[in-house]
């Protein structure tokens, strides 16, 4: 029985490693464009949404605090609501700074084709 399976086991092995040059990917097109620069737009794509995520889970946790904080303490509110405001924009700076990389990544083509 051991003997069969691992006879069997081998040449499944051995099939399978005559078969995969067949799925292998053929030469690239003259103007497909590089593999750095596919990549790239992709990493680009993914950072933005990370950014955005993570932007506004910040931002709604500033928020909820700073209501919290006026909601405890209302003559504080001008202090808060300029604390808030600072944090918001630094906040969403940073998701700007991101989109302004993936454009560039998008549209510039940092990389020769």
């Amino acid at each position: 029985m051991r003997k069969s399976l691992v006879l069997s086991l081998t040449l499944l092995f051995v099939a399978a490693g005559m078969v995969a040059p067949l799925f292998a990917q053929g030469a690239a097109p003259a103007g497909g464009g590089s593999e750095v620069a596919k990549w790239s737009i992709i990493t680009a794509g993914f950072a933005l949404a990370i950014a955005a995520a993570f932007g506004a889970l910040g931002q709604s946790k500033g928020l909820s605090s700073a209501v919290e904080a006026i909601a405890r303490n209302p003559s504080a509110t001008p202090d808060i609501r300029f604390a808030l405001i600072l944090g918001l924009v630094l906040i969403e700076s940073l998701v700007i700074y991101v989109l302004l990389v993936a454009l560039i990544l998008f549209f510039v083509k940092p990389f020769p084709v």
